[in-house]
């Protein structure tokens, strides 16, 4: 065999590294990614199997007691249930709050991550492809969007339409999918003008083909990454507005609400009831943002030539 015949077969393989492969090879390179991500799973777990978890429905009255309330970490109830976490001000076991908080913060972040991902990377991809006056509208609504800060749109938008996890989700999703459609519309304009593009429109092949079937794929490194930070933005933003009492109402409460339950007695001794469920919180938003960060240095190829 010729040094010409084994030099392609010597770069195939890196060649055909998809970016889902690059983003697990270079996760488990890093410890504190492999930690984090590993925290990531354990709790999305948690939140999946909660209510077999949970040592009570917090929100089923007819297991409060009114006489449990505000009890401290490792109490126990007249009926002798111990609260290992304490309970709040209507007597709920935090511990089982925290886990039914959990499922609803992560249930509205990735929910409208992946709206937001699909708005922005469908209306990104048409635009690069399409060009001309249609890309111009899109990107002047991205900039126009890019301009405001997203709480305070997402503010505005659930002052007028009121508190609902459907609402808060479309108000997340509209401050989010600029994000994607400006990162998408960059990697397919460098992309569109590559051989195997014009080969596929000489092939005849229609455009919703083209732009998901052949440009999609080739986007996705950014993708990957912002979708990861954006999940826990979202995240962060939801328990802000629910904290501020905005959010989501009192039948569907997040960690954010819970965080707001406690926050008036948090210095009168009672910090269980607000700490507890903001040191979830941050474990959950940090732990998502260690793994972007990790996943942007290495689908970046100039953060990953260093």
């Amino acid at each position: 065999m010729t040094t010409l015949d084994a030099a392609p077969r010597a770069v195939a393989p890196a060649e055909s590294d998809s970016p889902l492969a690059r983003a697990a090879a270079g996760l488990a390179r890093s410890p504190k990614a492999v930690v984090a991500a590993i925290v990531c799973a354990l709790l999305l777990l948690t939140a999946l199997v909660g209510p077999a978890l949970a040592p009570q429905n917090p929100y089923d009255l007819n297991v409060l007691d009114i006489m449990d309330a505000k009890l401290p970490p490792g109490s126990e109830s007249m009926a002798g249930q111990t609260f290992w976490l304490g309970t709040d001000g209507q007597g709920r076991d935090m511990l089982s709050a925290m886990i039914y908080g959990l499922r609803t913060s992560l249930f509205v972040g990735v929910f409208a991550g992946v709206v937001a991902l699909m708005v922005g990377s469908a209306l990104g991809l048409t635009a690069a492809f399409l060009g001309g006056r249609f890309d111009t509208i899109v990107m002047r609504l991205v900039d126009l969007m890019l301009g405001f800060p997203t709480l305070l749109v997402a503010l505005i938008l659930l002052a007028l339409l009121g508190q609902g996890v459907g609402k808060v989700i479309f108000a997340l999703v509209l401050v989010q999918w600029a994000m994607f459609a400006r990162a998408v519309r960059g990697a397919a304009l460098v992309e569109k003008n590559k051989d195997y593009i014009e080969a596929a429109t000489m092939l005849g092949l229609s455009r919703p083909r083209i732009l998901f079937g052949h440009l999609l794929p080739n986007c996705l490194s950014p993708l990957i990454v912002i979708g990861t930070l954006q999940v826990a933005n979202a995240i962060a933003a939801e328990a802000t507005l629910s904290f501020l009492g905005i959010g989501l109402p009192i039948t569907q409460p997040s960690l954010g609400l819970l965080i707001a339950n406690g926050f008036q007695v948090l210095l009168s001794g009672q910090y269980w009831i607000s700490v507890y469920p903001g040191l979830l919180l941050l474990t959950l938003v940090f732990s998502i943002n260690i793994v972007g960060d990790r996943l942007r240095e290495v689908l970046n190829p100039r953060l990953a030539e260093r």
